[in-house]
């Protein structure tokens, strides 16, 4: 490759960096935060195209242009074809995009008032204090883990809940966003599996690091489960039987694949990944639905 190449990354090798794949589980519970606002849409649909934006192609991609950049010697090891080690994004760049983007995230929540740019400058301090020093949160998987479900889940879910309605979300809403960004904890468990011997050899204590894969894979099932329990039992508390019913069957759906799963974690851990997290978010509507309107 030329100098004037390696000067400058491919635009693809960008959009590689900010993995538009991860963009969907903030995407999709700032959704649950507009539906589950109960707030009317006329003239706010331009807040809600804002928010998706900022919850994936902004804060999102720059939280995984900042891991990548923090992460790229554990990338070495466990995935050397990433743009930063094999070194399509050169030198610092990896760092720059991350900084530059984190500066245009800030730009564009404060178009979303006081809600939304509170949120955004939340959302950057645990994305940069979840891969960077002196803090690193991911070399430990109980803080690192917490710190991406909240940021990943509730945070966008209240953001958006606040930002369509014009104030403070209901009690019920950050109850449920609360929920389920601690149950993504256990999501992001499993997600840890695919990087196990690079842990190791970097010092990452992640979960199937300290407790070994069979435990990591058991306590990541129990901490999805308990909070969507919670889910159904204060739904029926609130007078929304029907919808407890329906994450009733979809827990029901998930602990079988998670029995299948439980066989063997190291193995399986992806496939739980495309089969019983469909079946986490769909719950995860269906409770915005529920208490859509709510005090």
């Amino acid at each position: 490759m030329s100098d004037a190449t390696l000067s400058r990354p491919d635009p693809a090798a960008i959009l590689e960096l900010f993995k538009p794949v991860t963009w969907f589980p903030p995407v999709w519970a700032f959704l649950c935060g507009v539906v589950a606002s109960g707030a009317p849409m006329q003239g706010r649909w331009g807040y809600a195209a804002l928010g998706l934006l900022l919850a994936g192609p902004m804060v999102c991609a720059t939280s995984q242009a900042v891991n990548d950049w923090f992460d790229r010697h554990v990338d070495a090891i466990n995935e050397p074809n990433r743009p930063i080690p094999s070194g399509r994004i050169p030198g610092r760049m990896g760092l720059y995009i991350a900084i530059f983007w984190s500066g245009v995230s800030l730009l564009v929540g404060a178009t979303l008032g006081l809600w939304g740019f509170a949120a955004t400058v939340v959302a950057l301090i645990l994305a940069w204090a979840y891969s960077a020093p002196p803090l690193r949160l991911k070399l430990n998987g109980w803080w690192g883990n917490l710190a991406c479900g909240l940021s990943y889940e509730s945070l966008p879910w209240i953001t958006a809940a606040a930002v369509i309605s014009g104030g403070a979300p209901a009690m019920p809403v950050i109850i449920l966003a609360l929920l389920y960004g601690l149950g993504a904890h256990g999501i992001m468990t499993l997600n840890d599996f695919k990087s196990i011997e690079g842990d190791k050899r970097t010092g990452v204590r992640s979960l199937p690091v300290q407790l070994g894969a069979e435990r990591a894979a058991l306590v990541a099932c129990w901490v999805m489960a308990i909070p969507q329990a919670v889910v159904i039992a204060l739904l029926f508390a609130w007078g929304a039987p029907i919808y407890a019913l329906i994450i009733l069957a979809l827990l029901g759906g998930q602990v079988a694949a998670m029995v299948k799963m439980l066989r063997d974690p190291k193995k399986l851990a992806p496939w739980y990944n495309a089969t019983g997290i469909g079946m986490y978010v769909l719950g995860m509507l269906a409770s915005a639905i529920a208490v859509r309107g709510m005090a």
